[in-house]
């Protein structure tokens, strides 16, 4: 198989799908990878060690989706690629489809075969998710933090306090993996912080794991007590393939104190508030309320070194089974791989995509007789 790697065209995305040593591995195993030209350079991989792997490097961009079977990438097709794509192509890319109707039509008119790593799910856990969430819940305070500083608008607070002064406040909504990792971070810092989460199972363990951590069961009336209090607030809720659900309106967002900080780690699923809207690396933040909101939609790729790394880890496994097996053969091979399928064939066949955007559901698995 040909395993295209285009460069990232989304603002301020850096990240390269693919890693060097990856493609030395696929192309041992047969295959060709093709890549464009700087598409590692972000990341600090020169095309010169691609081609000691074996790859070949392209001139541009539509070269690589020309010779392509397959396209691994970072992030969803923007308008500009949509012409690119072709029928039966793979897709294998971060897609986020049910926050996007517009690039849900634009790709089910392609009839490219659509693949989405936030919604590959393993036991019961979303296994290429997971690493770009580590580090956008660790991120979340890093920023959180620094856009308290008054001289940027913020209220002034720091979050570890000092002896004698109280530390700041942090409420983390959605206890997951990046409700996880942003409030190990805030309490690595010395922060007072609090997790809002609906499954007590899962607040047993952060009750456990966390320590000096608090837990409260997420609902409105829960939320609102807190809002007053809070310094930074952190939105890291998840339905996998849906939208994030709205749990802070604007109302509730007037009750913030002004210069407060709230990251939207949930924005590249729609935002989990009424007030959120993306924003880009070069200008992260805008103020709604009084509240400053953070709401980069590729929060990882500030970090392109290491979220690159930390990607190919968990994505490669299963780029070598598509590679090596095709549709459906490697759905057959790894069962776990079709929770990701979201499109097939100008159809929609993930659930959650559908009702998003009241779209018919296709069921590929029982179709296809897997």
């Amino acid at each position: 198989m040909i395993i295209g790697v285009p460069k990232e065209i989304k603002p301020q995305e850096t990240r390269v799908a693919l890693l060097p040593s990856a493609a030395y591995q696929l192309t041992r195993r047969g295959h060709k990878v093709v890549v464009e030209t700087q598409a590692g350079t972000g990341t600090g991989f020169p095309d010169e060690e691609y081609i000691q792997a074996g790859a070949v490097i392209v001139p541009t961009h539509e070269d690589v989706f020309s010779q392509a079977d397959m396209i691994v990438k970072v992030k969803e097709p923007l308008a500009a690629e949509y012409s690119l794509l072709r029928p039966g192509q793979i897709v294998f890319t971060y897609l986020h489809l049910a926050a996007s109707k517009p690039l849900t039509e634009a790709l089910l008119n392609s009839k490219a075969t659509c693949i989405a790593y936030e919604t590959v799910e393993v036991n019961r856990k979303l296994c290429l998710l997971e690493p770009m969430s580590e580090i956008a819940g660790r991120m979340s305070v890093l920023m959180g933090g620094y856009f308290l500083q008054k001289h940027l608008g913020g209220c002034g607070v720091l979050l570890g306090g000092v002896p004698g002064v109280l530390p700041g406040k942090v409420v983390v909504i959605g206890g997951g993996t990046a409700g996880v990792n942003a409030a190990r971070m805030a309490q690595g810092l010395g922060a007072d912080v609090t997790i809002l989460e609906v499954d007590v199972e899962r607040m047993r363990f952060l009750d456990i794991s966390l320590h000096t951590a608090h837990t409260l069961y997420s609902n409105r009336a829960h939320i609102l007590d807190m809002l007053p209090q809070v310094d930074l607030l952190i939105g890291a809720v998840l339905v996998p393939g849906s939208k994030a659900p709205k749990l802070i309106d604007r109302e509730m967002m007037r009750v913030m104190k002004k210069g407060s900080v709230f990251v939207d780690i949930a924005i590249d699923q729609g935002g989990c508030a009424e007030t959120s809207r993306p924003t880009t690396h070069h200008d992260p933040v805008f103020v709604e309320e009084d509240v400053i909101h953070y709401c980069v939609a590729n929060m990882p790729a500030a970090y392109a070194r290491t979220a690159t790394q930390a990607l190919t880890n968990v994505t490669y496994r299963y780029i070598e089974t598509l590679a090596d097996h095709g549709v459906p053969g490697a759905f057959k091979r790894d069962p776990n791989l079709l929770s990701g399928l979201n499109l097939f064939d100008g159809k929609v066949t993930h659930r959650a995509v559908a009702e998003a955007h009241g779209m018919e559901f296709f069921d590929f698995k029982t179709a296809a007789g897997l």
